[in-house]
């Protein structure tokens, strides 16, 4: 699923400009794919919860996210450009959790930690040569074969998912149906608000760090720059691959909370070597730490989610929550860091983010607690047991 989706990135926006799109009507189709995708995130997750057969969810992303290839590759117009991005920013918004919910029911909380350190190493892995696969496609022939690459990509897609149904493994994710009123106490849950609180000053911090260096690193380097961005992109997706399962099982041993002030930490160092240097190398060198945060968030984020909704049958909602939260710090640091940049300078920016970097490590270590065991009385209705 991580190849099959990393069409849906920059390459976008080559094929559009090869398509005479102006870059007005490009960012209004690429903005309005993103709007569909933050709203999406808790409709998608209740969607999930809702759904017995989480592999059915899976597969109906797989299916959304092919006819949005499809639907990109022969019409380059704008009805069914934004149209393809919306579903696709829904199908992604409803493949995430199904995954990680699929991957609770096949190895139980017992096993979870280490499977999702697993299937993030997994989607490092995609994403790295998904984005080299599609670039040599779309470098021999044309931008319109990223996208039929990318719907031929489901149907190994589907074959791994019928593969999964094969085992014997449960096909639910082990949860109970949903009360009536554990979404309301879900959403009542202080841990659930600290930990979104924190997803948002980190996103607050990181989104905008790797545009930033980029547009830095296009006026320094000239000719090398997209070898220079290929790499700040390939190389955090090594040291996630590389990472995940070691952080995976750093936070059952020592639990959730010092790990993620480690990975969180990294945020603010790369956003100060950013605003202290614009030298290509260290720029190159310092992005490296984004995979130590990624690491760190890809596998927290679903862990900690499990640990919250044990017992409750709202993993997926509490997912869908999360995510929201991902998207609105993410959009909030492009439009601060693109405001700074113009307004007041690129130093300046860096500067914003890397404080907006330095809260999140303390909202961790000041206000978020230990959520390892935390245990199904968090799901159970006030007054219960």
């Amino acid at each position: 699923m991580a190849t099959l989706q990393t069409g849906f990135g920059p390459f976008i926006a080559v094929y559009l400009t090869g398509n005479k799109w102006t870059q007005a009507s490009i960012g209004l189709a690429l903005g309005a794919g993103t709007a569909v995708a933050v709203l999406s995130q808790v409709p998608a997750g209740l969607l999930v919860d809702a759904i017995r057969r989480k592999r059915a969810a899976v597969l109906a992303g797989i299916l959304l996210v092919a006819a949005s290839a499809v639907l990109l590759a022969l019409w380059p117009a704008r009805l069914p450009v934004m149209s393809a991005l919306a579903l696709q920013g829904f199908a992604s918004c409803m493949v995430a959790p199904a995954i990680a919910a699929v991957s609770l029911g096949l190895v139980g909380r017992a096993g979870f930690a280490g499977r999702i350190g697993r299937n993030a190493r997994f989607a490092a892995l995609g994403n790295a040569s998904g984005a080299l696969l599609m670039g040599v496609c779309g470098t021999l022939l044309d931008s319109r074969a990223v996208f039929w690459l990318a719907a031929i990509l489901a149907v190994p897609a589907l074959l791994a998912l019928r593969m999964l149904r094969r085992g014997k493994a449960p096909d639910t994710a082990a949860e109970p149906v949903p009360s009536r009123g554990s979404a309301r106490h879900l959403l009542a849950d202080r841990c659930l608000l600290t930990f979104a609180g924190c997803v948002v000053l980190f996103h607050l911090c990181n989104a905008a760090l790797l545009p930033l260096a980029a547009g830095a690193l296009t006026m320094r380097a000239g000719e090398v720059a997209n070898l220079l961005i290929a790499a700040c992109i390939i190389g955090p997706q090594i040291v996630v691959a590389l990472l995940s399962p070691a952080v995976a099982t750093a936070a059952e041993r020592w639990g959730r909370r010092p790990v993620m002030l480690l990975g969180f930490a990294a945020l603010p160092l790369r956003a100060a070597v950013f605003a202290g240097s614009g030298d290509p190398t260290l720029v190159v060198a310092a992005q490296l730490l984004d995979g130590v945060s990624g690491a760190a968030f890809g596998v927290l984020l679903p862990l900690i989610a499990a640990d919250l909704t044990a017992g409750s049958g709202r993993f997926n909602l509490c997912l869908g929550l999360l995510g929201l939260a991902t998207g609105l710090g993410a959009t909030f640091s492009t439009i601060l860091a693109g405001w700074l940049a113009t307004e007041v300078s690129g130093h300046a920016a860096f500067l914003a983010l890397a404080i907006a970097g330095v809260a999140a490590v303390f909202a961790v270590a000041l206000a978020m607690p230990e959520t390892r065991g935390a245990g199904a009385w968090r799901a159970a209705p006030p007054g219960a047991g």
